[in-house]
């Protein structure tokens, strides 16, 4: 499989990154571990997750995608040194403190993360979103603390918008501090607007790599949610209605007519058109059966042509 560059880090990873959301959630640690194994055999390499997963699930408490990772990975030794392990920090666990961007939380988040992990060190670690209460220096610090006791490879930032990204970068270049060098945004061919513009071409002036998440929107870009009846069909289903709208049908119609052309299934369409992306390193995605590894796989070798991308394009303007 062709690797891309990831931004400066020097990563080469897959064009499809691991969504590690539905480890202790929609998948036991069974299921996750197959499902894993697929992923790696097939030649993708970069798996996706944070602290707070899956603390929406009755009985977690945040964690369990990290510790099922954790538990895979020593279980397969030889599987670390294929693998760049991506988590984050940053979002609102359980107990009082346990949020935000603070040099102290930011330390003992990724010790947390390293323990559950069961690694020496995280390849690249995200501040989850924004944190209005603590200065980018601050933030920036604490990584760099991290960096230079070689607990993390490389930093990224998640739900940023052009003008807390810019900021960012700047104090980092003022403060000699290490900057971004990765963003996590959500993309897909219906959410466009909070990276299609500015968040995009700071992206690509400043040569970040970019791995959007929601990259089949909840799953709606699988084309399986099409009326209310069909919210039911999953767990995911409830957070797909917002899409069920004329403009998401509309967006349905034309994958529907890009995939007939290509004996592709929907989903496969939907990750290669953001794959070919300018602006875009590699699409978060999850999966629960093996076969949607299998789609993932697909979806690499797809080829779009530039009447496929433009019926896509005005479908989704």
């Amino acid at each position: 499989m062709d690797l891309r560059p990831l931004g400066t880090t020097g990563f080469q990873i897959a064009p499809i990154v691991f969504g590690g959301n539905v480890f202790g959630w929609t998948l036991d640690e069974k299921t996750s571990f197959s499902i894993l194994d697929a992923f790696v055999d097939h030649g993708f390499n970069a798996i996706d997750t944070a602290d707070v997963y899956s603390l929406w699930a009755p009985g977690n408490e945040g964690g369990e995608s990290e510790t099922i990772i954790g538990n895979w990975l020593k279980a397969n030794p030889g599987k670390r040194d294929q693998v760049f392990i991506f988590t984050k920090v940053g979002w609102d666990l359980e107990k009082p403190g346990e949020k935000g961007l603070s040099e102290r939380w930011i330390m003992e988040a990724a010790e947390r993360s390293l323990k559950r992990l069961g690694v020496e060190r995280i390849d690249l670690y995200f501040s989850h979103r924004a944190d209005p209460e603590t200065p980018y220096e601050e933030t920036l610090g604490a990584f760099d603390k991290l960096l230079k006791a070689g607990k993390i490879r490389a930093i990224g930032a998640s739900n940023l918008d052009a003008s807390q990204l810019s900021s960012a970068l700047d104090v980092a270049k003022t403060h000699n501090l290490p900057r971004y060098e990765v963003i996590q945004p959500e993309y897909n061919l219906y959410d466009r607007s909070s990276y299609d513009g500015a968040l995009r071409d700071l992206c690509i002036k400043e040569k970040l790599g970019v791995v959007p998440y929601y990259s089949l929107a909840s799953g709606f870009l699988s084309g399986k949610y099409r009326t209310q009846d069909d919210l039911s069909q999953s767990a995911r289903g409830a957070g797909v209605g917002k899409y069920l709208n004329p403009r998401g049908l509309k967006i349905l119609a034309a994958l529907d007519a890009v995939a007939a052309r290509h004996d592709a299934k929907q989903a496969e369409v939907a990750l290669a058109w953001l794959i070919g992306r300018e602006g875009v390193t590699a699409p978060i995605a999850s999966a629960t059966r093996r076969e949607h590894i299998e789609s993932f796989a697909k979806a690499v070798q797809l080829k779009l042509s530039a009447e496929d991308r433009a019926e896509l394009d005005a479908a989704s303007a």
